[in-house]
C-alpha cells in the first residue's frame, strides 16, 4: 500500500521569510511535532529522530534538490523509507503559500492506521499550522505567543 499526502498553508509572510525558516534545519523540531532532532550529516544528508504514538523512528534523508526561494526535495535512504517536496509560491509581496507533498509506505499496524483515518494529513495540517505561526511572527505580521498589546 503507498500513501500520498499533500497539504498547503497561506501565509501573511513574503516567500523570503517562509525559506528562511524552513531551510534551517535547526528549526524544524520547533513546527514539526513528531521530530525530535534532525543532524546534518554532510553532503546534503540529514539523520531525523521521531517522537510518534507508540513508535521511535528514525531515518537518513538527504536532499534532491534545493532551488532557493522555490522548492526543497528530500528521499530516504535508510529506515522510515518515504520522498517528499516542499514549494514555496509568491501570492503578494507580503502573503505566500507553502505546499507539503509526501509520498511513502506505511508499514506496520500503527502507520497503516495512521493514513486510513487521516491522521497522516491531521498532523502535518497541525504542523504546517506551527510553521505558519512562526513565519508570521517572524514576518511581523503576528504577536508572538504570549505577547501582550497595550491599546
Amino acid at each position: 500500500m503507498s500513501a500520498s499526502l499533500i497539504e498547503a498553508v497561506d501565509l501573511e509572510a513574503p516567500v523570503g521569510v517562509a525559506w528562511d525558516i524552513w531551510s534551517d534545519v535547526t528549526r524544524w523540531p520547533a513546527f514539526l511535532s513528531h521530530v525530535r532532532d534532525v543532524e546534518p550529516m554532510g553532503e546534503g544528508r540529514f539523520a531525523w529522530r521521531l517522537d510518534l504514538p507508540g513508535a521511535d523512528k528514525s531515518f537518513v534523508a538527504e536532499l534532491t534538490e534545493v532551488v532557493p526561494q522555490e522548492r526543497i526535495a528530500w528521499r530516504t535512504t535508510d529506515g522510515v523509507q518515504h520522498a517528499g517536496v516542499v514549494t514555496f509560491h509568491h501570492v503578494t509581496d507580503t502573503t505566500s503559500r507553502v505546499t507539503l507533498q509526501i509520498e511513502y509506505d506505511p508499514k506496520g499496524f500503527v502507520e497503516r492506521l495512521g493514513a486510513l483515518t487521516n491522521l497522516d494529513s491531521t498532523l502535518t495540517n497541525y504542523d504546517l499550522g506551527e510553521f505558519q505561526k512562526m513565519a508570521e511572527v517572524a514576518a511581523g505580521t503576528r504577536a508572538p505567543e504570549g505577547a501582550h498589546h497595550v491599546g
